[in-house]
Formats: structure tokens, C-alpha cells, sequence
């Protein structure tokens, strides 16, 4: 997860929140997706499908849910997850599996990689915590090698008959199962807002196209709060 939407002191606030959310992360995934947040992965990992003997970059990793599917799915990938905190980084290598990634610090805006490393990109709500959605699409374009795909898992900001309701249920059950799982409600409000305020799929869509990706498509999750994108770097 990176934080470069903020300025430094607001930049650092959130990154605060990240590190002090990272022990009930998961926990509360699972709670507020009721159960759907690992199917999701599943589903992540299976698009990017980077082929046998392939190297896949998972960015905003946190604690490894993407990155750990990947790795499964087909033990000859070489899986990276990179994510900006460092405490998710830590929670991610104790989880079973974990041997087989190689973890990784790093920047969205700035990826340490050469152009083209890479046979697939996957990421886990990372684009609503940038400021830059463009240039953070274009990193992830230049380290796919021509054929690449980039799979993201993202929070979808409600529409049609549905969105009075869910808009209802984002800004109260969240920050509520926030207090009650996680006895934090005011990190919860945030993700919360982040979630309210983010782009459309559509408009994701289209920056992607216009940074030159093609065979573009998505599909909405869970009463369309949730979102998988995918996308291909021209052969």
C-alpha cells in the first residue's frame, strides 16, 4: 500500500495506519467481505497466470494474501511481493508458504525493477492510496515484458438502485466492525472514505487504454463494493 495521495505529514499519518493495522488485517478482510476476500485472491492469481517458470510482481502485498495464492498455484513462479509498510512485510513471512516469495520494501511510484522483469502484475487496493493513479499504471506497464498482463483487486465505489444502501453500510458497518474486531474505529474511518471516494472501473478502464494496455475487463464484486481489473501489455 502506498501512500503518495498525501502530503508528507498526511502521507505519514496513513502509513501510521498501515503498520498499526497489519496484526487484524486479515481478520478483518475476511469479516467485512464475509468470507469472499480469499476467493478473490484465488481468482487474482489465476488471471495473472504468468505460465510456467514466469516471475510475477505482487505490489501492495501486505500481508501476502495475492502473492501466497500465486505461489501455490504454481510452485515454479517466482513470486515477489512488494508492499510500502514494513510491518505487513513482517506479518506476511510468518505465514505458511512464505518461503516461496520473496518479500520486498518498496515504492508503487518508484518500483526497483528493470523495464520488462516481469511475465505478470498483481495488486490488492493499492490505487486508491495514490495520488498518481497514472504514473503508478505506468511503473507496473513498464516492468511487464510485452504479453504481460496486470490483475488488481480494488475497492468500486457504489452505483445504481443499490448505492443509498451500500453507501449507508460503508460508512457505518465499517468503522463499526473496525471498533468491534479491531477495537479501532478511526483507522476504519479512513479505509472507509478511501473507499467512497475512489474511481470508477470505467475510468480505471480507460487509464489503463490510454497508457497503452489492451483486452481490458473487469467484473464487480459483492454488491459492487469490490472490483478485479485486468489488462495486457501488447505482445
Amino acid at each position: 500500500m502506498t501512500l503518495d495521495r498525501h502530503p508528507q505529514g498526511k502521507r505519514s499519518e496513513v502509513h501510521g495506519i498501515f503498520e498499526k493495522i497489519a496484526g487484524y488485517y486479515d481478520r478483518m478482510n475476511s469479516v467485512m467481505t464475509l468470507g469472499r476476500h480469499r476467493n478473490w485472491c484465488r481468482e487474482v492469481a489465476a488471471r495473472a497466470a504468468p505460465g510456467r517458470h514466469g516471475r510475477l510482481l505482487d505490489l501492495a502485498t501486505g500481508t501476502g494474501a495475492i502473492a501466497l495464492q500465486a505461489a501455490r498455484r504454481d510452485p515454479t513462479v517466482a513470486v515477489t511481493g512488494a508492499d510500502f509498510s514494513a510491518e505487513m512485510l513482517r506479518r506476511a513471512r510468518t505465514k505458511s508458504g512464505a518461503g516461496a516469495v520473496r518479500w520486498l520494501q518498496a515504492d508503487a511510484t518508484r518500483l526497483p525493477f528493470r523495464d520488462a522483469s516481469f511475465d505478470a502484475v498483481t495488486e490488492g487496493y493499492l490505487l486508491r492510496n495514490v495520488q498518481d493513479l497514472e504514473g503508478v499504471l505506468r511503473e507496473q506497464h513498464r516492468v511487464l515484458k510485452p504479453g504481460g498482463r496486470v490483475v488488481i483487486l480494488e475497492t468500486c465505489p457504489p452505483s445504481g438502485l443499490v448505492e443509498p444502501v451500500v453507501k449507508w453500510g460503508v460508512r457505518v458497518i465499517v468503522p463499526l466492525l473496525g471498533q468491534i474486531v479491531a477495537r479501532d474505529r478511526s483507522s476504519y474511518s479512513y479505509l472507509e472514505s478511501s473507499t467512497l471516494a475512489f474511481a470508477s472501473p470505467e475510468h480505471v478502464a480507460g487509464v489503463l487504454r490510454g497508457i497503452g494496455f489492451q483486452d481490458v475487463g473487469w467484473r464487480k464484486k459483492f454488491f459492487g463494493t469490490n472490483v478485479i481489473l485486468w489488462a495486457a501489455k501488447p505482445a
